[in-house]
């Protein structure tokens, strides 16, 4: 990297923090609508990708994780808050505050850092990652929001979140930086995304419909929502089995069935109740779910990380 770069990007950094300074530090109202939290839920694309990589270049791996999640995600987050601007529960907020201008900045800030730091990686995860601010910024601004089409916006979300993730993580963090992806991952991380969100828009209908969004669990129905996401994780595990099992590694996709025991069996618990009374698929019920399938489905790859360390 030159030096006109490397002074471009620290001048830059310096900005930032003075911009961030004049705001005499965040005001709780940002802190909490950035959804910090919330990446949690979506790190299991981050540790998916990565069990994939044959070699990791953990610097740059590093890297990625703070790049995606806690700079894209929580950006994203805002910048949807900012729009939205709930006065109902909305993904790991039981109560939002109402967003500030500050909030706006902050993300543009947050977008910008990100893109500079990105091309630490290579340009085409830069690309990736301009992408992706391009499609979450489509997804939630007032003029175009795609969010109010329930085919589009769900669309817009598991294909950036799943394959755009995984090509990012996967590229970025192999020490060749390739461009040849695992097609079965792509798809699987989206189908897995797939699966996730609609649950995380199961308590919020009336409150979408108030706002004129019609989500793809809107579409389905509060019932209709659980049977859509068993079928989206049965055709993800199901890409999975076929990925290890032609690459001899069925060990692999049993470690992976043991961490989700507890997912499976909360989910059906959880549905049973719903199909019996709908008043069950509440916000509290999400969160644990999110919770749980969160924690199960990290520790699910991590450990495969670890034992992929152990065989080298």
């Amino acid at each position: 990297m030159n030096i006109k770069l490397e002074s471009f990007i620290y001048t830059y950094i310096i900005y930032s923090i003075l911009q961030i300074k004049q705001f005499h530090l965040l005001q709780r109202s940002t802190i909490q609508l950035l959804r910090f939290p919330f990446s949690y839920f979506l790190m299991p694309v981050f540790w998916f990708a990565l069990s994939f990589v044959p070699t990791i270049n953990w610097p740059r791996a590093v890297l990625i994780f703070f790049l995606i999640h806690v700079l894209l995600y929580p950006s994203s987050n805002g910048y949807n808050s900012y729009m939205d601007r709930d006065t109902e529960s909305i993904g790991g907020v039981a109560n939002p505050m109402q967003p500030t201008r500050q909030l706006f900045i902050t993300t543009v800030i947050m977008d910008v850092l990100g893109v500079v730091l990105s091309f630490f990686i290579s340009p085409i995860f830069a690309a990736a990652f301009i992408f992706y601010i391009i499609c979450s910024r489509l997804y939630s601004y007032r003029n175009i929001r795609l969010k109010k089409f329930p085919i589009a916006g769900y669309l817009t979300v598991i294909f950036n979140q799943g394959a755009v993730v995984f090509f990012m993580v996967y590229h970025g963090s192999g020490v060749d930086l390739t461009t040849h992806i695992p097609w079965q991952g792509l798809i699987a991380a989206s189908f897995l995304i797939g699966g996730f969100y609609p649950i995380t828009q199961v308590y919020q209908h009336k409150a979408d419909a108030k706002d004129g969004v019609q989500t793809i669990s809107m579409l389905l129905g509060k019932r209709g929502t659980f049977i859509f996401c068993a079928a989206m994780y049965a055709v993800a595990f199901s890409l999975l089995f076929v990925y290890y099992n032609i690459h001899r590694q069925l060990g692999a996709f049993f470690v992976l069935q043991v961490y989700f025991i507890p997912v499976i069996i909360y989910f059906i618990w959880w549905f049973l109740q719903v199909w019996k009374n709908e008043s069950y698929a509440d916000f509290n019920h999400t969160m644990r779910m999110n919770w749980l399938a969160g924690s199960c489905t990290n520790l699910a790859f991590i450990t495969l990380i670890i034992l992929k360390f152990w065989q080298i």
